[in-house]
């Protein structure tokens, strides 16, 4: 059974509340990814900006040099940890409505798992099946 930590990255992009949105979409664009963790020592926990919420701000016509990631940010993460089934953290997704899950240990940010991570982690057992006449 493929696990959390098999999948998710564990070199995290994070920014501050105080990055704008555009130094945030280039933080990203520069590391291929579709999420940032959020980094604040005031807040409870991490937080995520991802690109949905870049997409929404240009939608609304916002400056992305003036706006905040703390504006814009999800505030309610849906977590994960390292030892959960790749099931489990798919089904947090569907339930959180969202793309990307923080992987915590403890109270330390221990990476991020993406749906495409998910999948990428199930595809080759799904061949492996498939070649064994398993059907899934």
């Amino acid at each position: 059974m493929a696990m959390v930590s098999d999948a998710m990255s564990a070199v995290v992009l994070t920014v501050g509340p105080g990055h704008t949105l555009r130094a945030a979409a280039e933080k990203m664009a520069e590391r291929g990814v579709g999420s940032a963790v959020v980094v604040d020592p005031e807040a409870m926990g991490p937080g995520i900006v991802a690109e949905r919420d870049i997409v929404r701000a240009v939608a609304a016509g916002l400056d992305l040099d003036a706006e905040l990631v703390a504006n814009h940010m999800a505030r309610d993460t849906v977590v994960a940890v390292r030892d959960w089934p790749l099931e489990q953290a798919a089904q947090m997704m569907l339930k959180g409505r969202c793309r990307h899950l923080v992987v915590v240990d403890g109270t330390e940010v221990a990476g991020v798992v993406s749906i495409r991570d998910i999948v990428a982690a199930w595809e080759p057992l799904a061949m492996q099946a498939h070649a064994a006449g398993i059907s899934v």
